[in-house]
């Protein structure tokens, strides 16, 4: 009876202990203020609850409320700091490599893979960026100019011809057939299987709870990755035996690389990589024109001096039926910052993950070597000392502004050396698609649809358009 108690004794002191060390890590410092929440599962299910408004995530917004701009917390099982504070942020970008390095949990390097390019580090990333910058650097984008515009003209007309178009699934898909036939040569009317509908599948899943079991959206999520990286590894195979004369896509340049004497890249990396510059490249866009385009159908001031920029570039045009130039889109002066201003707003990466190489005092906090830190640009782009009247769209805001790619206080695609590559690729369409739009079409909104944001990604459903050609 008496061992009984005992063991029952220490199990409950071993429990009591476990509870205190979880609630209380170890730091040689002062740690943020915060929550661990509860062992094991920590403030997880909080943190993935979708947010349907506009302003900073509810998670965060409360924390702050309660905190400060930097507290801490634990997610998925991993001590989180999370900072909304801009100079934090911006200190975690510029040392990636030296206090800090890319990292996520788990459930998303399951979903975009372990050789991911934000899961690699140092030469083998640098290595792979100036791979992808031979497609989206500045002489790749001035070759894709043209067929952008074109794709932009021939999606808009045959939306014209229909009774109303979802404009979040339209543009998504024209940029992916785009995308996909310059990195891969996809072309779907040729091909006997759907490659996008894969990545649908995908991104459904990554507004859910991470639970891997057969009929959660997290499993699907999984099975849609599969099956695009079996039809990805099945055109590298195929391209691998019969390969091209003259390189005509992405694809035969990575090919290429492979087959180098003394290489470090692998079929697993290539892959890896292939699968998620078909996804950012055609999810986060289509987002961000999306919301552009609600964002102009809301404001008709905002409309009317963007419509008047691209009509002054046809009326000085010398040739009336030439596309646009190089020269005409470095114009858009007005274009550029509503782009900006529609970045701001949507917050395409809401949350950025780094992880501490070792001990880092800022202020008065000392952040523990392993403990994951994550960026919120939201909190940055929504501050109110900085942008006034944060939650109004106003492109002007950018009149006479440097922060055009990154800044401390505007990090819509990151910052540092991880700074997006194909941000100058988002914008270059963008520009092209609002430019055949607003001088060849009108439009009008026939159902406003729902923004749902998540600590991943965001996904404006249902918002739907009817178009109609301007009178000549």
């Amino acid at each position: 009876m008496w061992a009984l108690f005992i063991w029952v004794s220490l199990l409950l002191i071993s429990i009591t202990h476990w509870i205190y060390s979880w609630k209380n890590p170890k730091c040689k410092g002062k740690l943020p203020p915060g929550s661990m929440g509860f062992p094991l599962l920590g403030e997880t299910i909080q943190f993935f609850k979708p947010n349907s408004t506009s302003d900073i995530p509810p998670f965060v917004k409360e924390r702050v409320k309660k905190y400060g701009p930097i507290f801490k917390t634990n997610l998925v099982g991993r001590p989180v700091i999370v900072s909304t504070d801009a100079d934090l942020s911006y200190f975690v970008f510029q040392q990636e490599g030296r206090c800090f390095q890319s990292w996520y949990p788990d459930t998303f390097t399951n979903i975009f893979g372990r050789n991911n390019v934000g899961s690699l580090h140092g030469f083998m990333y640098k290595y792979l960026k100036s791979m992808v910058l031979t497609l989206f650097g500045h002489d790749g984008l001035k070759k894709m100019l043209p067929q952008v515009e074109i794709t932009a003209s021939k999606r808009l007309e045959l939306w014209s011809n229909q009774d109303s178009v979802e404009l979040k699934d339209a543009t998504a898909s024209m940029i992916f057939d785009l995308t996909a036939k310059k990195l891969i040569s996809h072309e779907p009317d040729k091909s006997s299987e759907n490659l996008r509908a894969n990545f649908v599948a995908f991104i459904q899943g990554l507004i859910s709870f991470p639970f891997d079991i057969p009929g959660t959206a997290y499993h699907k999520c999984l099975q849609g990755r599969e099956k695009a990286m079996k039809m990805l590894k099945s055109m590298l195979q195929e391209r691998r035996k019969n390969p091209r004369k003259i390189p005509s896509d992405f694809f035969d340049y990575v090919i290429e690389e492979i087959q180098k004497e003394g290489t470090i890249l692998t079929e697993d990396i290539a892959l890896d990589l292939m699968f998620v510059l078909l996804f950012a490249s055609f999810e986060t866009t289509s987002l961000a024109l999306t919301l552009a385009i609600k964002f102009l159908t809301d404001d008709p001031a905002v409309l009317k001096r963007l419509t008047e920029e691209h009509e002054t570039i046809l009326r000085n045009r010398k040739d009336a039926d030439s596309g646009l130039t190089w020269e005409e889109y470095k114009s858009m002066t007005y274009t550029f910052q509503f782009i900006n201003e529609t970045a701001r707003l949507a917050n395409i990466v809401p949350a950025i993950f780094r992880k501490t190489l070792r001990d880092i005092k800022f202020k008065d906090y000392t952040i523990p070597a392993g403990w994951a830190v994550m960026v919120c640009p939201p909190a940055v782009h929504l501050n109110p000392e900085k942008y006034k009247d944060p939650l109004v769209f106003n492109p002007s805001r950018w009149e006479g502004s440097k922060a055009t790619n990154a800044s401390k206080h505007f990090m819509a695609f990151g910052g540092g050396m991880r700074f997006c590559v194909g941000t100058d690729f988002t914008k270059l369409q963008m520009a092209a698609f609002l430019h055949t739009l607003v001088t060849k079409y009108r439009w009008e909104e026939i159902k406003g649809g729902d923004i749902l944001r998540t600590p991943g990604l965001q996904f404006p459903n249902g918002y739907h358009v009817r178009l109609h050609k301007k009178e000549t």
